[in-house]
């Protein structure tokens, strides 16, 4: 059950987070000017993505039912997993999150464009309070997860604005690729510093200290995975930013650059799911 749940935890985070940043970053690279080929294959894959977060959201809410419950069956019974969604804090947020999944794939279907960035933007807001961000009561608590709704946004748009760029370089010869990786490089130094402070602040408010220890074991050992990630994601990107004059002469080691980047960016994700799942060692008085 646990493995399903970090599966679960995965799948539904890295979903969201990829269609904020994808959304954010189109009009920003590339204008708000039609681009009918990319914008195309775009919204194919959103609308992919959707269905495949609302899939995971049941899942989640099922296996969290399951595993309060102690047994399978309860996941299958309504009741039950009506007492969860209206007796727990985590079912309270999950209907609302849930309600909003269903809404964007009702929205990518017809399609409704104005409406796609408001929702996937309240989408990744409700995940905040998923996990760690649950922990404080009051107004900590309350920072705690502005904080964590900050560290997503950073996130997802560097991550998604990865999966744009990778389209982007699919289609290499229909687009101008040195301003449109400035402009990257340029918000990515801005969505690095976010991240750093928000994460920071995370680890110093979950343990009490600047790093927890021991450093090599459970919830720290993961954390340093997390880290030394995406130090790789910001060592690629800043590689890309040294040699970005001339960059069509060296395209293929340009997506090959940017491909590992976004798979570095999926596995810090993946990391991130198994930290939600563990307890951080908070220091006692």
């Amino acid at each position: 059950m646990a493995t399903l749940l970090l599966l679960c935890r995965f799948l539904h985070f890295i979903v969201v987070l990829l269609m904020f940043g994808a959304c954010v970053f189109r009009p920003w690279l590339l204008g708000t000017g039609p681009q009918p080929t990319l914008d195309r294959h775009l919204l194919r894959i959103t609308r992919g993505l959707a269905w495949l977060g609302l899939a995971c959201g049941v899942a989640w809410l099922l296996l969290i039912t399951a595993s309060m419950a102690g047994t399978w069956e309860a996941a299958l019974q309504p009741a039950t997993v009506q007492l969860v969604l209206g007796k727990t804090f985590f079912g309270q947020v999950w209907t609302w999150h849930l309600l909003l999944n269903l809404l964007l794939v009702i929205a990518l279907i017809k399609p409704w464009p104005a409406l796609r960035l408001p929702l996937i933007a309240l989408l990744l807001a409700t995940l905040a309070p998923v996990g760690h961000g649950a922990m404080l009561n009051g107004r900590s608590g309350q920072l705690l997860i502005l904080n964590q709704i900050v560290h997503l946004v950073c996130v997802g748009a560097w991550l998604g604005g990865l999966l744009l760029l990778v389209l982007v370089l699919r289609q290499s010869n229909d687009y101008p690729l040195e301003p449109i990786l400035r402009r990257f490089s340029g918000v990515g130094y801005g969505l690095v510093a976010g991240l750093l402070v928000t994460g920071l602040i995370n680890v110093r408010v979950l343990t009490g200290q600047l790093w927890p220890t021991p450093l090599f074991t459970g919830f720290a050992l993961i954390l340093l995975i997390k880290v030394l990630l995406v130090l790789g994601m910001l060592a690629l990107a800043l590689l890309n930013r040294l040699r970005i004059e001339r960059c069509e002469q060296r395209l293929g080691t340009l997506k090959a650059s940017v491909m590992l980047e976004w798979l570095l960016g999926v596995c810090a994700v993946a990391a991130v799911s198994l930290l939600g799942t563990l307890p951080p060692m908070v220091l006692a008085g």
